[in-house]
C-alpha cells in the first residue's frame, strides 16, 4: 500500500508539473491554455468513435511497450523496435497477398499474425546477434536496421507490390474486405487487436515476475558478470529478450496492416516504436503502469488533431506536452532522490 501511495503521489506531482510547463508555453505563444486542453480532451474522448481511435493507437503502443519491458529488464536498449514493426507488417502483408487467402480468410489472417511475429522476431534477432557476436552496440544496430526496414518497405511499395498502373506513397493496393479484421461498428475498432494487447500485458507480467526467464533476465541486467559466474549465459538471454520484443512489435505491425490500414504503407509504424520507449521509461518499467501511460499518449496523439482546426494551433503541441512530461518526470524523480538522500534512505 505504501508503494502504491508513493506511485500515486509521484504521478500527481508529474501531472501538475506537466500542466504548469505546458500552460506557460501556451501563454507565451498567445494561445488559450484551457481551450487547448479542452479540445485535446474532446478530440480524444468526446465520442465513441474518438475513443475507438484512441484505443486503435493504444494497441500497437502497448504491444511495443510490453516487448520493450523484456529488453530493458536485461539492460538492452532496443531502439530497433521501429524496424521490427515494419518487418512484422511486411511479413503479414506477404501472407495476405497469397492468392489462396481470399478463399480461406480467417486461416490466413491467423497466419498473418504468426508472420508478423516471425518478421519482428527475426529483425530483432539480427540486432541481437550483432550485439552478442559482433560487439555492435544495440542502439546503433537497431537504428541502422530501422533504416533498412524502411528501405525494404519503400522498395516493395514502388517495386514488386506496387499498385496496378501506379506506384505511390499511398501504399500497396487495399486487401479484399474479407481479409480485414472484424471490428465493432460503434467504435470502428477491431476487438482482435485489443485482445492481443491485453494478453501481451498479462503474459509479460507473469513471465517477468513468476518464471525463471524473468528472474534470469533481471539477474543479468543487474550484474552480467556475476550472473555468468552463477552459470547463466547472458548472450543467450539477450537473444531471448530481443525475440520477445521483436515478436510483440511484429504483432503490432501485423495489426496495423490487417486491422487499421488494410494495406502496407511507408509510415506503417507511425513512430509507435520510438514512443513506446518513452512510455516504458515514464512507467518506471512497471508493467501495470505502462498501459495507462500509453493511453495518455494515445489521447494526445488523437486529440491534438483538433488544435489546428479549432484554435489554429499546430498539432505538434502534443509533442510539447510529451516533452514536458519527460522533463516533469525527471524533475520529480530528482526531487525524490534528493529527499531520500537528505533522510539517509536508500534510493530505489
Amino acid at each position: 500500500m505504501k508503494i502504491l501511495l508513493r506511485y500515486v503521489f509521484e504521478g500527481v506531482l508529474t501531472l501538475l508539473a506537466v500542466f504548469f510547463f505546458t500552460t506557460i508555453i501556451l501563454l507565451v505563444s498567445g494561445a488559450p491554455p484551457f481551450a487547448a486542453y479542452y479540445y485535446i480532451l474532446k478530440g480524444s474522448l468526446g465520442s465513441w468513435i474518438k475513443l475507438g481511435q484512441v484505443i486503435q493507437v493504444w494497441i500497437p503502443l502497448t504491444l511495443c511497450a510490453a516487448g520493450l519491458l523484456y529488453t530493458f529488464r536485461i539492460d538492452l536498449w532496443n531502439i530497433g523496435v521501429e524496424g521490427q514493426i515494419m518487418l512484422g507488417a511486411v511479413f503479414a502483408t506477404a501472407v495476405l497477398r497469397i492468392d489462396a487467402a481470399k478463399s480461406m480468410p480467417m486461416l490466413f489472417l491467423g497466419f498473418s499474425f504468426l508472420g508478423g511475429i516471425a518478421g519482428g522476431a527475426i529483425w530483432a534477432i539480427v540486432a541481437g546477434v550483432l550485439k552478442t557476436k559482433g560487439g555492435v552496440n544495440e542502439i546503433f544496430a537497431g537504428l541502422g536496421l530501422n533504416f533498412v526496414g524502411q528501405g525494404i518497405i519503400l522498395w516493395l511499395i514502388f517495386g514488386p507490390w506496387r499498385r496496378p498502373g501506379v506506384a505511390s506513397m499511398s501504399g500497396t493496393e487495399l486487401f479484399p474486405q474479407e481479409l480485414w479484421l472484424p471490428f465493432f461498428q460503434a467504435f470502428r475498432l477491431s476487438p482482435v487487436g485489443l485482445v492481443f494487447a491485453l494478453t501481451a500485458l498479462v503474459l509479460t507480467a507473469l513471465l517477468l515476475r513468476y518464471t525463471h526467464i524473468g528472474l534470469n533476465l533481471k539477474a543479468i541486467g543487474n550484474n552480467r558478470e556475476a550472473a555468468y559466474l552463477f552459470g547463466l549465459k547472458p548472450d543467450r538471454y539477450m537473444i531471448i529478450a530481443m525475440i520477445f520484443a521483436g515478436g510483440f512489435a511484429g504483432l503490432a505491425g501485423s495489426i496495423q496492416v490487417a486491422g487499421v490500414y488494410h494495406r502496407l504503407l511507408p509510415a506503417i509504424s507511425s513512430n509507435y516504436g520510438y514512443l513506446a520507449l518513452l512510455v516504458v521509461m515514464l512507467s518506471n518499467y512497471n508493467v501495470w503502469i505502462t498501459p495507462w501511460v500509453a493511453f495518455f499518449f494515445a489521447c494526445l496523439n488523437v486529440g491534438s488533431i483538433q488544435l489546428p482546426m479549432m484554435l489554429e494551433l499546430d498539432s505538434s503541441l502534443s509533442g510539447v506536452i510529451q516533452g514536458s512530461l519527460v522533463l516533469a518526470t525527471l524533475a520529480v524523480y530528482s526531487w525524490q532522490v534528493h529527499r531520500k538522500m537528505a533522510k539517509g534512505t536508500p534510493v530505489t
